[in-house]
């Protein structure tokens, strides 16, 4: 799990950020006690923008804006069948309803490398999964690859 990474990480940076002194002496500090003059009014301490940058690398650990929205798992059941089971990432910003279209593209991505000719949708579901920290969408489907003959169901395309 993601979060008992940067859980470490963020244990760390507060004991840096903390300092370290020893009985009878004062306190000193691991960032020093200096001044960034923004503006003629507007000043700031380094100490200040150091814990800035710390919030903001924690918060980017643990919710990661570039990571896909969307982790898949693949079960190839037989030669031609397989399941794909779609979990969304916790924290989000959009994504909430493209779960068909991610797994319709990984269907032509494995019809397409296998050399087969069309996928069969045989089984799809959603649903949101309650956890102790937060709900997850959830999604599966089970499709299966075919070959033309197999694909024209209704025998329409046969030529005579």
């Amino acid at each position: 799990m993601r979060f008992r990474s940067t859980l470490p990480v963020c244990l760390l940076a507060a004991a840096l950020m903390s300092g370290c002194s020893s009985p009878g002496s004062s306190p000193s500090p691991i960032v020093p006690d200096k001044i960034i003059q923004l503006t003629a009014t507007t000043s700031v301490t380094l100490a200040n923008v150091v814990t800035g940058a710390l919030i903001i690398g924690a918060i980017h650990l643990y919710y990661d804006p570039l990571a896909p929205n969307w982790e898949i798992e693949e079960a190839r059941i037989n030669e031609d069948t397989y399941r794909l089971s779609l979990k969304m990432k916790r924290y989000h910003t959009g994504g909430a309803g493209e779960s068909i279209q991610i797994l319709k593209r990984r269907a032509s991505q494995l019809q397409m490398q296998q050399g087969y000719a069309a996928y069969l949708l045989m089984e799809y579901t959603e649903g949101i999964d309650s956890q102790t920290l937060g709900a997850r969408r959830m999604a599966e489907g089970t499709i299966k690859l075919v070959q033309r003959q197999q694909a024209d169901s209704f025998m329409q395309n046969e030529r005579y």
